[in-house]
């Protein structure tokens, strides 16, 4: 089995930061590339920010300059560094990996549970 865990939601006044961390534990051969999906109230998920297993990233317009994606490979776990946090970044956020469990499977996408990050003062 795969699980992924997130951590590091809570509640920040605007202007403020927070970081959160997925790490990725089981039967992984290889983890590939992982992102940050939020979901705020009442509309659908998106995507934040994903990087790749070479550590290339991608980053959602309304969030660039404000937040950092980054991995440490040697402990399959990702981070998210958010700063300047906005009343409108209120949402649940979900962490994605696309993993592979031996040499000879297919990669698959696996999601958290999520951890609510709320700005608010």
């Amino acid at each position: 089995q795969v699980q992924l865990v997130e951590s590091g939601g809570g509640l920040v006044q605007p202007g403020g930061s927070l970081r959160l961390s997925c790490a990725a534990s089981g039967n992984i051969f290889s983890l590939n590339t992982m992102g940050w999906y939020y979901q705020p109230p009442g509309k659908q998920r998106e995507l934040v920010a994903t990087i790749s297993g070479g550590g290339r990233t991608n980053y959602a317009d309304s969030v660039k300059g404000r937040f950092t994606i980054s991995r440490d490979n040697a402990k399959n776990t990702m981070y998210l560094q958010m700063s300047s946090l906005k009343s409108e970044d209120t949402a649940v956020y979900y962490c994605s990996a696309w993993i592979r469990r031996s040499a000879i499977s297919g990669e698959y996408n696996y999601w958290g549970q999520g951890t609510q990050v709320t700005v608010s003062s």
